[in-house]
């Protein structure tokens, strides 16, 4: 099937293709406004024990589902200064926080069931001390 092009849209594609203006990037504008009503929490954890970071998460995540957050920014440090590497009976890996947190998280069926997704944290909200719960809808 051969279509043929009318001379009005050929004109009109020409000039578009030969012009140098530039077009709005709409996805850009949909981002920013999306980004400007999601509804967003941030969670520091330094200088938390394991026990209190994992029930601090626990409620948290609670709370913010029954609120409709859609993401938390957890901040647990990268573990530079953690005190475990001073017990050789402690796994470094295993207590630090950012590890352990995740681990915690995936173990719990209760709270993994109102999580969408875990990712990395973005450089500007934390990068490698840091990273994102997407929760579920109600």
């Amino acid at each position: 099937m051969n279509k043929k092009i009318a001379p009005e849209d050929l004109k009109a594609w020409r000039n578009f293709t030969s012009s140098k203006e530039t077009i709005e990037n709409k996805d850009h504008y949909l981002d920013q406004k999306r980004a400007s009503t999601q509804k967003i929490k941030k969670v520091d954890l330094h200088g938390l024990s394991l026990d209190e970071a994992n029930k601090k998460i626990e409620i948290l995540i609670d709370k913010y589902f029954m609120e409709g957050v859609e993401k938390i920014i957890i901040i647990t440090g990268k573990g530079l200064r953690s005190k475990t590497s001073n017990n050789p009976y402690v796994s470094k890996d295993l207590s630090i926080l950012k590890n352990s947190v995740p681990d915690y998280i995936n173990a719990n069926l209760k709270i993994k069931s109102k999580i969408k997704s875990i990712s990395k944290a973005e450089i500007e909200d934390g990068g490698e001390g840091a990273f994102y719960i997407f929760l579920k809808k109600l």
